[in-house]
């Protein structure tokens, strides 16, 4: 196939089409969170079980992120798109007939999977239609769908919640799918590609670099992923705010992240990497700790302060891995790592929030892990590999 030699015309369009397929693929994973005190309510769940949704999500997507990273390029890459689009759709247009909540863990189970297809069969897909010179700008670019999606899906929940029941968010959501499955079609070219001889796992599994960085990317996406997905319910339940008032500041929390992640992933070739991530860490850390200490009045510019330097870890934690692991290990190593780091920050870590609402509050739970998230930030110091 022929490349994009020039970041212009179709380059962009082609491009801006995959940042929205990544939005709306982000979006649902996430909706679960600012619809959450209203699920809690209808079912009559306590706070562990309804944050049990986020375990199962996450368990689905670790088990596709392994998945696809070894075989997505066998099968081709354009084909895992549209069996994710495809199996997204289906599943939005399924959730609202579901009257039993312990459904919903199914439900999430599968729709975790489906998500996890996606972004090991898009980096390749990006690397194959541009030319080598502009995988950084592509790449950058593409990550703003995940960035804006936190921002937006609060206000997109508000927005559809006062028109439609919950069920009928997800409805809205499987139209959007069946769209850009359609224009995908039509549009992509297949990639495939044969991989080569596969890196022995007990080979990547010895190095202690790996168990290192997956205890420090654990602790970075329970830090974000863990704090927003528990967040309007901390917020409605146990402060007492109301859901629309919740859901505004959690988005707003969120504005800065977009802008964040594109310029940390251009500022790790300039500075230390090494010292950037730890800062970066910590600071989170502290602020994590005082969203649990601090007046309710201070909540939302806590939060604000905390999804500030929590998202600029992310970019700067993939270029560590891509620095740590050699280019034969690279795609088993990122997917192991992305997959535990996600499993239990995205996934555990809610449950364990919720735990704590349940047996004391949420702030005894988001200051614990704010402790922890300090503490962890201190192993990147461990990761030779790094500068």
């Amino acid at each position: 196939m022929a490349r994009f030699e020039e970041f212009r015309g179709r380059a962009l369009l082609f491009l801006f089409f995959l940042v929205f397929i990544w939005f709306i693929n982000f979006s649902v994973r996430i909706v679960f969170s600012p619809i959450l005190p209203i699920l809690e309510d209808e079912f009559m769940v306590n706070h562990a079980r309804a944050s049990g949704i986020f375990t199962f999500m996450s368990a689905g997507y670790g088990m596709a992120v392994l998945l696809a990273g070894l075989f997505s390029g066998r099968v081709g890459y354009k084909k895992a798109i549209i069996i994710c689009l495809a199996s997204l759709g289906l599943l939005n247009f399924v959730i609202p007939f579901v009257r039993n909540f312990y459904l919903l863990y199914l439900f999430a189970l599968v729709l975790g999977f489906s998500h996890g297809l996606y972004i090991p069969s898009a980096i390749p897909l990006i690397t194959e239609y541009y030319a080598e010179k502009n995988w950084g700008k592509a790449i950058a670019i593409h990550d703003t769908g995940a960035s804006t999606a936190i921002f937006a899906t609060p206000l997109v929940a508000l927005g559809l919640l006062h028109f439609v029941p919950w069920r009928g968010i997800f409805v809205v959501y499987g139209s959007i799918f069946a769209i850009c499955l359609a224009v995908f079609i039509f549009t992509a070219t297949e990639v495939k590609i044969v991989n080569p001889s596969r890196t022995v796992f007990r080979d990547i599994a010895g190095m202690r670099s790996l168990w290192f960085m997956i205890v420090v990317w654990i602790f970075g996406a329970g830090a974000n992923l863990g704090i927003y997905a528990i967040t309007p319910l901390y917020l409605t339940k146990e402060l007492g705010l109301s859901i629309d008032y919740a859901n505004t500041i959690l988005s707003v929390s969120r504005l800065v992240s977009i802008g964040v992640a594109v310029a940390c992933g251009f500022l790790v070739d300039r500075f230390s990497l090494k010292r950037m991530m730890f800062f970066m860490l910590l600071v989170t850390g502290i602020f994590t700790v005082l969203m649990g200490l601090s007046p309710v009045k201070y909540t939302g510019m806590l939060l604000f302060f905390q999804a500030f330097f929590v998202t600029g870890f992310f970019p700067m934690g993939l270029v560590a891995i891509a620095r740590t692991f050699g280019r034969e290990m690279r795609g088993l190593a990122t997917g192991m790592v992305l997959a535990a780091s996600f499993f239990t920050g995205g996934g555990v870590v809610p449950w364990l929030l919720g735990v704590s609402g349940d047996l004391y509050s949420f702030r005894l739970g988001i200051v614990i892990l704010g402790v922890l998230t300090m503490a962890a930030s201190s192993l990147v110091f461990r990761l030779r590999e790094i500068k």
